[in-house]
């Protein structure tokens, strides 16, 4: 799900390696690399890392009905960085430029240190919301793309089943026919299907792929 979702979002890092061989806390690994050093990170690719990120979950969800505890350390990264979004970096436009929290301890992208609150229940009530909606997104463009490419899922799962690890040559063979998704900035809407039309829910409507 990972690397389906990943290959699909428009600014989300080239995937270099996918694998189901366990390590630590993951039961498999999709490693992305991007193409040349990033110092800063801008919101349309923090919101494809979260759709990312819950590309495995949602995965689960497509395929068995039934999620695992699999996906904890996903779901936890991503609700870490969906917070710090509207927390630190401004990118609420409900709630505007400002950081909320004062942080004990230096924060980096997807770990926070603990933080000490010093804005009402009240905005604490709306950044909560805020995240909820950040995720809550991500989840539904996750399931739209492997929805509409539930084809491309089903070859990566049965090709990871035979080697255990792909590498990118192997990723770009599997994914061939899955477009780009477009971003598109009006009616609400984030990412499309090229050619697809927008639906309710802020990602594009299903599109029939042809295999």
């Amino acid at each position: 799900g990972h690397a389906l979702v990943g290959w699909a979002l428009p600014m989300a890092d080239p995937i270099h390696k996918v694998t189901i061989i366990p390590r630590g806390r993951s039961l498999g690994h999709t490693q992305s690399l991007p193409e040349e050093d990033k110092y800063i990170m801008r919101r349309s690719e923090l919101v494809d890392q979260l759709a990312m990120f819950l590309g495995g979950r949602t995965a689960e969800e497509l395929v068995f009905d039934d999620p695992s505890t699999g996906a904890g350390d996903d779901i936890e990264k991503a609700t870490d960085i969906a917070r710090q979004m509207v927390m630190e970096y401004g990118m609420s436009d409900r709630l505007g430029p400002m950081k909320y929290g004062h942080a004990n301890g230096e924060v980096f992208l997807g770990r926070d240190y603990g933080r000490q609150q010093d804005y009402s229940d009240e905005v604490a009530a709306f950044i909560d919301a805020e995240v909820r909606k950040l995720i809550s997104q991500a989840h539904r463009e996750a399931r739209q793309i492997l929805e509409t490419h539930r084809s491309a899922l089903d070859r990566m799962a049965a090709v990871l089943i035979e080697k255990e690890t792909i590498d990118a040559g192997e990723v770009a063979e599997i994914f061939k026919d899955v477009p780009k998704w477009q971003h598109a900035h009006s009616d609400g809407i984030r990412i499309r299907v090229p050619g697809g039309t927008p639906a309710v829910g802020g990602v594009a409507a299903s599109h029939t792929e042809t295999v």
